[in-house]
């Protein structure tokens, strides 16, 4: 089996020895160009597995070429060498297809691990799944679209803001960008922003040392080392104050991270992606969310489509969420009455997937004779049309959707309802039949709420 063929682009001979030496020793051929002119003939004449590009060369600069492979060899990863602090070019490389950048002066490691991961697209992995149908699922239009997105934008490495409302399924978009693409053997570590506490943040996202503070009784690594060589999801990341902010913008942009109480920076191999339902273009207006973050984190923006734009789908995810729910209660599998099925097209759904899950959870619970009512899904009126325009803004609608549903609430009426479970069984002596009939509910739903609340 033949070695892989790299492409390497520089006007500084020292560069070009050095990166030469470097991928001999990773077992991978070269062909060396000093100029634009000499790449694109070897563009021609050989086919690569990968190039890398200085960006400053004597004929042009390395965004031409970057564009030119995108044009002839969309299958060939290219990646930038970048000069210090020149981050504002390493962006735009990205934008315009660039598998990654490496900033100058070159870390050996940091390139060894770009390198690794480029020849993994060049050398796809066999019995490794392109499509994501069967995970993300739905036929409209914009499904289609956001899936084909994820083919193409997998092979990247650019930062990716994941954006749309509150239960679309950002996360599982981003595991998808994860798994569909070179990183998919290594971790891929989630981090909901909004749920750490400030004075642990630096610590959770960086590490520390031993002794760094009180409480610190041993060296502990950080998110961005968990993730080491595989993604980094950052959930709602508009959360994060602006002190942290800082220090993110500079763990991305230098690729490393200096523990909390340590003395040197560590590079760090992640690739970025984030995502929050807020609007983070009014956050940089509010000056909340700084303007320069907002820049890298939002490189490529996928937006997720909210369920009322693709209510073609409805019928599919509401019979893989019944299928589902079933398997897991051990359940004959419901059906939908056709009131049933006209009460959840004609629904809004401020809370989208997570608010269907929901609704098809009580109701498969609720249901008599494994048929599912209107009355099972407890929708009291439909919100709007499928087909009716919006018209407040997104920002209004937002704060609707989050305020009915606190978790402090939810907590607050799951507590009630155990309550009343109890109350009902020991009135009962714990005959299981008699307490669902004085609860008003079925038999099979006190069983399933008896599992859920770990009542024996």
């Amino acid at each position: 089996m033949k070695n892989p063929l790299a492409l390497i682009v520089d006007d500084e001979p020292d560069i070009l020895e050095l990166l030469e030496m470097t991928l001999s020793r990773m077992e991978i051929d070269c062909q060396k160009a000093l100029n634009l002119k000499e790449a694109t003939t070897l563009l021609s004449q050989f086919r690569f597995d990968l190039c890398l590009t200085d960006m400053r060369l004597p004929d042009g600069d390395g965004l031409d070429l970057v564009e030119k492979i995108q044009k002839t060899h969309p299958e060939l990863p290219v990646a930038v060498i970048t000069a210090h602090g020149s981050m504002e070019i390493a962006v735009e490389a990205l934008k315009k297809g660039a598998f990654d950048f490496v900033s100058k002066p070159v870390d050996l490691k940091l390139l060894r691990n770009l390198v690794e991961s480029a020849l993994k697209l060049s050398i796809p992995l066999p019995g490794k799944e392109r499509r994501s149908r069967d995970q993300l699922l739905g036929e409209s239009p914009p499904m289609r679209e956001i899936r084909s997105k994820i083919v193409k934008l997998s092979r990247s490495q650019a930062p990716i803001y994941i954006s749309g409302e509150s239960g679309t399924g950002k996360e599982l978009v981003a595991r998808l960008l994860h798994q569909k693409g070179p990183r998919s053997d290594k971790p891929f570590i989630a981090v909901n922003c909004g749920a750490i506490p400030g004075e642990l943040m630096e610590s959770e996202f960086f590490g520390h040392k031993k002794g760094s503070f009180s409480g610190a009784v041993a060296d502990k690594d950080g998110f961005f080392q968990a993730a080491e060589g595989g993604t980094l999801f950052l959930d709602e990341i508009g959360e994060l104050p602006l002190p942290l902010q800082v220090k993110l913008l500079r763990a991305i942009q230098e690729k490393t991270v200096r523990p909390v109480g340590g003395q040197h920076e560590i590079p760090v191999d992640t690739r970025i992606l984030s995502a929050t339902h807020k609007n983070l273009n009014k956050m940089v207006t509010e000056g909340t969310f700084r303007q320069d973050l907002y820049y890298r984190v939002n490189v490529i923006e996928l937006k997720v489509p909210p369920l009322r734009e693709r209510h073609g789908d409805l019928a599919q995810l509401v019979d893989h969420i019944l299928r589902k729910l079933a398997q897991q209660m051990q359940l004959t599998l419901p059906e939908l009455s056709d009131a049933a099925q006209q009460t959840l097209h004609n629904h809004h759904f401020p809370g989208n997937i997570r608010e269907l899950e929901n609704l098809l959870e009580r109701a498969i619970t609720l249901c008599e004779n494994n048929l599912i009512e209107p009355e099972d899904l407890n929708i009291s009126a439909p919100l709007a049309t499928p087909s009716a325009p919006l018209e407040k803004p997104i920002e209004a609608e937002t704060a609707q959707q989050e305020a009915p549903t606190p978790a402090g609430f939810e907590n607050y009426m799951e507590e009630v309802e155990k309550k009343a479970i109890v109350e009902a069984l020991e009135k009962t002596r714990w005959n299981k039949t008699a307490a669902a009939k004085q609860l008003g509910i079925t038999f099979r739903a006190l069983r399933y709420r008896l599992k859920k609340f770990g009542i024996e």
